[in-house]
């Protein structure tokens, strides 16, 4: 990826002082999103561990996971529009600095409602990070290859879900699930000091105010572009919350088989990532629009693949390759956010949480009315396709808006 002189229109207008290599920014930036990734996801599974050390059951434990993506939907724009007169670089660093202070307290919570309130803390700066992030990475970037900048950095998450999430896992079982989130919070301090090192060092922009920033809510594209994730994507968590229940009951597997599958989804995740970048930046909506549809048809497949542990493997790395939608849509918010670029890129990460919320539920519903296991394929198929109606939506819009 050939990286150039920050992108004024999406950065300062004044120069950077002398920075590091963007290679060593992107990586600073993907640790964060490693951090994220490790403990949004590890936390499902450290779920029995710490419903048992806080003396409660495990569906009242699910309120810890819950409250975290509350977290993350009240802190996105929140965070966005009061930090508006901050540098990228200063806000980077607080934001990863609460975000191990979380993570840090969490693994002390002494009681249940001590857990809710520190995952609370902890959710709070996860898509604001997200999305300062993906700016600070588009600015590195000629204006052709933004989307793969953007794609490097949210590798980070997609990586957790192949290294750290297996890894807090496992040592959550060893030494005990306070572990899992020590390590989040250790990772988080990395991440700051690597920050620190590494990001360069902007000025704020001129007239950078939280006026300016609920400007993005005017927009209607901004709107259509945050739609298109919240029910696109909740058809790949439709199916991800249920897979280790549906490969146990359905295709009869061991559980110890269970995270090798989960990993394989984790590796579609990386490179439907990656590719997804690349396709961006030379097709952004007609990528959009192939991504979803794609997911919907992996997604469609996964109940005819469910008898078959060769079969489903295959299926659920495509289902996880479709999650590369995301790197397309937040480059989507920077460009049709006009100056009020860090919420709308925040604000993503708010979609894509609502997306966590619903594509569960939508399943467990389907789940619940007898419709079997596999039934969470048909149910993420038709949020996809529900995803791709909005995306043509947005498409429509646009082509009028040009004409008018």
């Amino acid at each position: 990826m050939t990286l150039a002189a920050p992108d004024r229109s999406l950065d300062d207008p004044v120069p950077h002082a002398k920075s590091a290599s963007p290679v060593m920014v992107l990586f600073a930036l993907a640790m964060g999103g490693f951090a994220i990734g490790t403990t949004e996801f590890a936390s499902m599974s450290l779920l029995p561990y710490f419903s048992v050390g806080l003396g409660i059951d495990e569906p009242t434990a699910g309120h810890v996971i819950s409250i975290y993506a509350l977290g993350v939907v009240v802190g996105a724009p929140l965070i966005a529009v009061l930090a508006a007169r901050l540098s990228r670089r200063t806000l980077l660093i607080a934001l990863m600095s609460v975000f191990a202070l979380g993570n840090g307290l969490s693994a002390l919570a002494p009681s249940y409602h001590w857990m809710l309130a520190f995952r609370f803390l902890s959710g709070l700066p996860h898509g604001a990070y997200f999305g300062v992030a993906a700016l600070v990475a588009a600015s590195l970037a000629t204006p052709n290859r933004r989307a793969q900048a953007v794609a490097r950095v949210m590798t980070g998450l997609t990586v957790a879900t192949v290294v750290g999430v297996p890894l807090a896992s496992w040592t959550g079982q060893v030494l005990g699930w306070r572990s899992g989130f020590a390590i989040v919070a250790g990772l988080a301090l990395l991440t700051v000091t690597l920050i620190v090192l590494y990001a360069p060092r902007d000025t704020v922009q001129p007239g950078a105010s939280p006026l300016r920033e609920l400007g993005a809510l005017k927009r209607r594209q901004v709107w259509l572009t945050l739609a298109i994730g919240a029910i696109g994507f909740g058809g790949l968590f439709a199916v991800y919350t249920y897979v280790a229940s549906t490969l146990m009951a359905v295709t009869q597997v061991s559980a110890a088989v269970v995270p090798m599958v989960l990993a394989v989804l984790g590796l579609g995740l990386t490179v439907g990532t990656l590719v997804a970048g690349w396709a961006a930046d030379r097709a952004q909506m007609p990528s959009a629009g192939l991504m979803l549809l794609w997911s919907a048809l992996w997604l469609a497949a996964f109940p005819f693949a469910a008898g078959n542990i060769w079969a489903v493997t295959l299926v659920i790395f495509m289902i996880g390759a479709g999650g590369g939608l995301g790197a397309i849509l937040q480059t989507r918010l920077m460009d049709v956010a006009g100056e009020a670029q860090t919420l709308a890129a925040a604000l993503h990460h708010s979609a894509f949480n609502i997306a966590n919320a619903l594509g569960p539920r939508l399943g467990g519903m389907a789940i619940a009315a007898g419709y079997g296991w596999t039934s969470t394929g048909w149910v993420g198929a038709a949020l996809a396709l529900g995803g791709l109606a909005i995306w043509a939506l947005a498409v429509l819009d646009q082509r009028a808006s040009r004409r008018g």
